[in-house]
């Protein structure tokens, strides 16, 4: 059996492109890492090589600015609105995402790090770049059907109606389906908080609740996990065999790489 690295060494660096529609704190993790990995070695493994945003409102210039890193920005909502067309319509959404391929051209990356792009990737972006996103939910965990139980944007308010003690954040690699993809690696367990009194009958306390986790979570785990599956496939510790089944350090991680603190 042959594996072949996400990412060989050899080649260079990782060029990355960081796609994002707001705030970006995921981004800028990202890139505050390189620039540690750089300060205590040298050089990184890694490189930011473009910030790419799908919104004009978005924080991508003052990220840029602040790491001197070339910024794209080309807002769908405009561009939808011009076609007459609503952002739903994932045929047209095809062209938009070609278009956004030849604009990141230049820039040679091989991956992009989807750190809060708020809009669902076609197939055209997809087979650009090898994508990684960050979950906030243990896509291991699954349903008695064998399904991934807590995807979607409400995922932690899931796990904590479900009763779950803990959250935890996931990478995996972007494909087709919405989080959907072969897990990479999943942040150490962080305890769901509850306010004591809390009526969780009422739909405003449990959305309440579940954003606060979402938050210590984005901390806890996002911030942890993103930036370190970003380096980890730099390095050439990801790879994968003939099937596509992903390994680390040769090993077979079919429920990703689960760290534990």
């Amino acid at each position: 059996m042959s594996l072949k690295p996400l990412h060989n060494p050899d080649d260079g660096p990782l060029l990355v492109a960081g796609l994002m529609s707001g705030s970006g704190t995921n981004l800028r993790r990202i890139i505050e890492w390189q620039l540690d990995i750089e300060k205590s070695e040298g050089k990184s493994p890694y490189r930011i090589a473009v910030i790419f945003s799908n919104d004009i409102r978005s924080k991508a210039p003052e990220i840029g600015r602040d790491f001197d890193v070339p910024v794209v920005i080309r807002d769908m909502r405009a561009w939808y609105a011009k076609r007459g067309a609503p952002r739903t319509d994932l045929a047209l959404r095809r062209d938009f995402d070609a278009e956004t391929v030849r604009a990141l051209s230049p820039f040679g990356v091989k991956v992009a790090v989807y750190g809060g792009y708020m809009a669902v990737a076609t197939e055209v972006l997809i087979k650009a770049f090898l994508g990684i996103n960050v979950h906030p939910a243990d896509l291991s965990v699954l349903d008695e059907r064998g399904r991934r139980r807590f995807t979607g944007d409400h995922a932690v308010l899931d796990a904590i109606l479900a009763g779950e003690k803990t959250v935890a954040s996931s990478t995996h690699i972007i494909e087709p389906e919405v989080d959907g993809g072969r897990l990479l690696m999943i942040s150490a367990p962080v305890p769901v908080e509850i306010p004591p009194g809390a009526d969780m009958s009422d739909s405003k306390t449990q959305h309440d609740v579940a954003d606060s986790n979402q938050d210590m979570l984005k901390q806890g785990g996002d911030w942890i996990i993103f930036p370190r599956t970003i380096e980890y496939i730099a390095r050439g510790r990801y790879a994968a065999d003939e099937r596509g089944a992903l390994y680390f350090d040769g090993q077979p991680i079919p429920y990703g790489l689960k760290l534990t603190k």
